[in-house]
């Protein structure tokens, strides 16, 4: 910003808006936390089995993955400076969506 307040030209101000990803990040983590235990709780409920334990065992893995991506992300956001944060590189991006999309169905299998 110049003296009058008035912004320059290619100047970004971010805002909160990284604070408000990395809390939303945070979320989707809690949320994945709970999904992959309840998950797990199901897969186990009528005494431990082979496929009970691989299931549990699946969802811990992917568990685990989208944990390390949002880790990631969430480093990456607390630790920006006045730039703003880098772009969530694709792969990272498809990762996360991927262990998501997979837990939700090993999820939903449980149930069904």
């Amino acid at each position: 910003m110049s003296e009058g307040g008035i912004r320059e030209a290619g100047v970004r101000d971010p805002g909160l808006q990284p604070e408000r990803t990395r809390l939303a990040w945070r979320r989707t983590t809690l949320s994945s936390t709970v999904a992959a235990l309840l998950a797990g709780k199901t897969a186990l409920h009528g005494g431990p089995s082979a496929a009970g334990i691989a299931v549990c065992a699946v969802c811990c893995a992917l568990w685990l993955c989208f944990l390390a991506v949002a880790h990631r992300r969430i480093r990456t956001l607390a630790t920006t400076d006045d730039d703003g944060p880098p772009v969530l590189a694709a792969r990272h991006a498809a990762a996360a969506t991927l262990c998501a999309v997979a837990l939700a169905v090993c999820g939903a299998a449980l149930v069904l």
